[in-house]
């Protein structure tokens, strides 16, 4: 016999209808570092971060013509701004990541949960929780055994990139938050504008003799490596931000930001399972010194 099911219990379901996208973005995000570590060199950086973000901008600008065209000169100059610090976000983590480990990259990035509020709180002269001061504490302890490996030693260069990317994405997270000239305007638009002002800086870099150039770089990619750039183009940037703003309107962004923080997990699991990544026990200590203070702040702070 076939029984219909209650209102009550099918909102559980509903949610994690929405949930599921989410939580598979926090997955290619975390999958992306390895991604960008496996058809990336230093000589390749701005290359590649070109031939990403130039394979989806026309989607994104296509989608949002319309929204494009009723931005003001105000809301196109702050996110021209934004654009600028984003692009060297990208920077950092790609030539971060090819000096470290996608696991080392996927759980130093986590710090930025710690680092915003500690930035917020010091604008707005307001002390934070202790508890939340307390997580802090344990996260920056994690990173330091972290980035040890089998023993105390400086930490790498790439270790030393993502620390410096997650600090500017704070910046990034802040300036969005506090710019007046971009608020009111839609995310599309202002998220297109953005990436275009990435791909400017990168084309501009790339035009200085900044490493290979993209035509070079895509002329050398196999099948492996093209597999990689679709992978960073198309899921880590246009499912993800679609994505998005799906689910924003459909859940809580309290509830989308708690799942997308679990893309250091991710990280670390793709990092191991896929990459041949190792941990020594005192690297593993750190990483979930990491994790438990990361998830302990944002509780804090929410």
């Amino acid at each position: 016999m076939t029984t219909l099911a209650t209102p009550a219990a099918l909102a559980p379901r509903r949610a994690w209808l929405t949930d599921l996208p989410v939580l598979l973005v926090a997955a290619v995000w975390g999958a992306s570092y390895l991604a960008a570590k496996g058809i990336t060199t230093t000589h390749t950086v701005v290359a590649v971060l070109v031939l990403r973000f130039a394979v989806v901008l026309p989607a994104l600008v296509v989608a949002g013509l319309r929204p494009l065209r009723a931005l003001t000169g105000a809301q196109w100059r702050g996110a021209g701004i934004l654009g600028l610090i984003l692009g060297g976000i990208f920077l950092l983590e790609t030539y971060g990541v090819v000096h470290t480990s996608a696991t080392n990259a996927g759980l130093i990035i986590s710090l930025t949960m710690i680092f915003t509020p500690l930035a917020e709180a010091a604008l707005t002269r307001t002390r934070p929780p202790r508890a939340f001061l307390a997580a802090a504490g344990l996260s920056v302890l994690g990173v330091v055994l972290l980035t040890q490996g089998g023993g105390f030693t400086r930490p790498s260069a790439g270790d030393l990139l993502i620390l410096l990317a997650a600090l500017a994405r704070t910046a990034h997270v802040l300036a969005m938050a506090r710019m007046k000239g971009v608020r009111g305007a839609a995310a599309l638009p202002l998220t297109t504008v953005q990436l275009g002002s990435a791909v400017l800086v990168f084309a501009l870099l790339a035009a200085a003799g900044t490493g290979a150039t993209p035509w070079s770089a895509a002329a050398d990619f196999g099948a492996r490596e093209w597999a990689g750039l679709l992978f960073l183009s198309v899921c880590c940037t246009l499912f993800a931000f679609f994505v998005q703003m799906w689910a924003v309107r459909r859940s809580s962004p309290s509830r989308v930001s708690l799942l997308l923080g679990t893309e250091p997990l991710w990280a670390a699991a793709v990092g191991i399972a896929i990459g041949g990544e190792r941990l020594s026990a005192l690297g593993l200590a750190g990483g979930l010194l990491v994790l438990a203070g990361t998830s302990w702040g944002r509780r804090a702070v929410r």
